[in-house]
């Protein structure tokens, strides 16, 4: 009997596994999606991320444990679940060769879209994402971001109740990144759809409501960004001084946790920008800067998994298979 909180869940997950011959891809993970939530799997290349989506989305099947979409179970009712879904891969699947309009016009085409709604929907969709006056152009003429956007705005065209992103800004400059978020916190507000996405870029992940942490197939952390960041640590003073080995040891003797790297002399303590004038005073002028450090997105992966988020190879599985066959 599921209990009140998974039945209510816009996806819930129960002791995924996925595995591909003796490669344990998604080891046992368990969790909820809130409606309308902005959820993140944040993790390195390689870490069961786009394995995970691809479960969730009906293009792979589980091992064993389960998971619901929408309501919908993604063994029993793949149907069901993809009716209910937008999806945007990682690779463009986009016919480069139609216009924007005629793009959006074959997906409704395919996923049912009554006549009678399809230019009313498009016209939506567009002007959600900022492409309304580029609607007659051939998606050959379009930027990566622009083409990303029409990517979601074509996942949106059909009303679904989950958006699935799997690394949707990979490769866009970090202000086509922002813009192109703007536009999912739009939908998110104007549509009410819950977003799932995937990530490995720190400042992405800062968007979501909730931050996942997934790393060799397993769920290490789960939190709100501020929960997370929290677990990393205190924050922290940096000072540099004329004598770096002085000023620690009159910190340390008043109490202070201190330590040196680098050339400067790193404090943790709590209210950092409270305490940054006694520590100043204390000091005296052998004090030439001072700055404070916030935990981050990095100290938090670095605390959880000892490592900061590394490059590795794309997971195992099939999914450019499973673009093709979309």
């Amino acid at each position: 009997m599921e209990s009140g909180e998974s039945a209510r869940a816009a996806i819930s997950v129960r002791d995924l596994v996925k595995r591909f011959g003796e490669v344990t891809a998604v080891a046992g993970i368990s969790f909820d999606v809130a409606p309308g939530e902005v959820f993140a799997f944040l993790g390195p290349n390689g870490a069961g991320k786009s394995t995970a989506i691809n479960v969730l989305c009906t293009l792979a099947s589980p091992t064993s444990g389960s998971a619901r979409v929408a309501g919908f179970d993604v063994v029993a009712d793949p149907h069901e679940v993809r009716s209910h879904i937008g999806l945007v891969f990682q690779e463009s699947t986009l016919d480069r060769q139609l216009t924007a309009e005629e793009n959006l016009r074959f997906h409704a085409v395919l996923y049912g879209v009554p006549t009678r709604e399809r230019a009313e929907r498009i016209a939506r969709v567009l002007g959600l994402v900022g492409l309304s006056e580029r609607r007659k152009d051939l998606v050959s003429t379009f930027s990566g971001g622009m083409a990303r956007r029409l990517e979601i705005a074509r996942a949106m065209l059909h009303t679904p109740a989950v958006l699935f992103l799997d690394e949707p800004t990979i490769g866009l400059d970090p202000q086509t990144r922002s813009v192109m978020w703007e536009d999912i916190l739009t939908l998110r507000r104007d549509e009410g759809v819950t977003v799932f996405m995937t990530t490995h870029y720190m400042e992405e992940a800062e968007v979501a409501d909730r931050i996942g942490i997934i790393d060799h197939g397993k769920l290490i952390a789960l939190g709100t960004p501020a929960e997370l960041k929290a677990a990393a640590g205190a924050e922290s003073v940096i000072l540099h001084t004329d004598d770096d080995d002085a000023a620690r040891l009159a910190l340390s003797a008043a109490g202070y946790e201190c330590s040196q790297l680098d050339g400067t002399v790193s404090v943790r303590i709590d209210h950092a920008a409270t305490a940054l004038p006694g520590l100043i005073a204390l000091l005296g002028s052998s004090v030439r800067s001072a700055q404070i450090h916030e935990p981050s997105l990095d100290d938090m992966f670095m605390h959880y998994t000892g490592r900061q988020i590394r490059d590795q190879s794309e997971e195992p599985g099939l999914p450019r298979a499973w673009r093709n066959r979309r």
